[in-house]
């Protein structure tokens, strides 16, 4: 009998610890929200010369300094302006020795520092 009762004590404590352990889905403070990217110029898969400017707009969930670009393992220097209800990215890309194409990377942060 009392080993009946240990697993019903066992099972009441191990379930709201499970239950528990994934967070509120609320949009509580300490939540990561997603960043999107949009108005990408030049458009994707373009060709253009080198030193081309180029810009992207951010939403506000964003962190401003957070924001960083980098064209094959080099950082591209960004001016990061608040526009609307978010940033506007803007940049030039750098000079690429061996020319041909280039991946265009964008890593920011949340302003609550969320890692996107």
């Amino acid at each position: 009998m009392k080993l009946k009762n240990m697993f019903w004590v066992a099972l009441v404590l191990a379930v709201p610890a499970n239950a528990f352990a994934y967070g509120d889905s609320g949009s509580g403070t300490g939540m990561c929200q997603k960043l999107n990217f949009s108005e990408f110029l030049p458009s994707n898969n373009s060709e253009v010369p080198q030193q081309s400017p180029f810009s992207f707009f951010a939403t506000g969930a964003a962190y401003p300094n957070g924001i960083k670009v980098t064209v094959r393992g080099q950082a591209v220097p960004v001016t990061v302006t608040a526009h609307k209800d978010g940033y506007k990215v803007t940049g030039k890309l750098p000079e690429i020795p061996s020319g041909g194409y280039a991946k265009v990377n964008i890593e920011a942060r949340g302003v609550n520092q969320c890692e996107v």
